[in-house]
């Protein structure tokens, strides 16, 4: 991404020029005597948990499912990491509440195995990725390390500041994939606009959605409303702000944000430019 970081309070206007894109928990402590069962469950090679179905070494060692296809003997003894399902152990950890796996980076929750991959799945705190549309940029780090990834990386995003904005895409008839990205400022929060441009069956399609720099909890106080108005034609879209840990490539595949074809663009455009009405509200 070629984008650019600065403050903009001018009529809450700015025109943003595209760039081509490449193609159940259980929060309680746990128990001391959990915890020691657990610590047996640790994998010797990545510290992970080892959890059903558990395979063992023919000395009876274990290791995770992630770090056993990686390995061409058993890490403890050096043999043969053979096929032997250990049932004993399986009927334990069923038993057994294990922590998250971001535990380190700050997460108390503990829980039974079978709650462990939804809740790692949305855990907040699980890395973050970078939030700029593409796939070029492939940093990651915590949620409070965004901000200044952003203003470090990407310093052509324009930031303006307000809850009503006006996001004014130039030059909406580039060919291609095109993104168009710009950052507002309001409430305590940063969220990011995104307007893209794809091409589907022969039909360029506009998808435009708002993604908070925030956790999904965070997200659920705000809601967002994008509008295209002009020529005595208005239309609207009123949802909830994504947070950048769900991203919003699902969003965009379900159209579950605004979407219009390149028709519709051109009843709103003036002179190849768009702009779109941005309303962020408190719940």
């Amino acid at each position: 991404m070629n984008n650019k970081m600065s403050d903009s309070t001018m009529n809450n206007t700015v025109g943003i020029v595209g760039s081509r894109r490449h193609e159940p928990t259980h929060p309680s402590m746990c128990p001391g005597t959990s915890t020691d069962l657990a610590s047996l469950f640790e994998c010797p090679v990545c510290f992970d948990y080892v959890l059903p179905p558990i395979i063992q070494c023919q000395s009876g060692h274990l290791v995770c499912s992630n770090c056993r296809p990686k390995l061409s003997c058993c890490s403890t003894c050096r043999g043969p990491l053979g096929n032997i399902r250990n049932l004993a152990m399986e009927k334990v950890a069923e038993t057994v509440t294990f922590p998250c796996r971001y535990q380190m980076n700050g997460c108390n929750v503990v829980l039974l195995h079978t709650e462990k991959p939804e809740h790692e799945d949305a855990c907040e705190y699980r890395p973050y990725h970078c939030p700029c549309p593409g796939a070029s940029c492939k940093w990651s780090g915590a949620l409070d390390q965004v901000m200044g990834h952003l203003n470090q990386s990407h310093k052509t995003i324009t930031t303006l500041q307000g809850e009503d904005i006006v996001f004014l895409a130039t030059d909406i008839n580039l060919a291609g994939a095109v993104d168009w990205v710009m950052m507002q400022s309001c409430f305590g929060h940063h969220f990011m606009l995104v307007l893209e441009k794809q091409e589907i069956d022969g039909r360029q399609h506009f998808f435009a959605i708002v993604q908070l720099i925030g956790s999904r909890k965070q997200a659920e106080h705000f809601t967002y409303r994008l509008e295209l108005n002009g020529h005595r034609r208005r239309l609207t879209w009123e949802a909830t702000p994504r947070s950048i840990h769900e991203g919003i490539a699902s969003a965009i595949m379900n159209s579950d944000c605004l979407v219009f074809d390149s028709n519709i663009a051109q009843l709103f455009a003036d002179n190849k430019n768009l702009g779109i009405n941005v309303t962020i509200a408190t719940v």
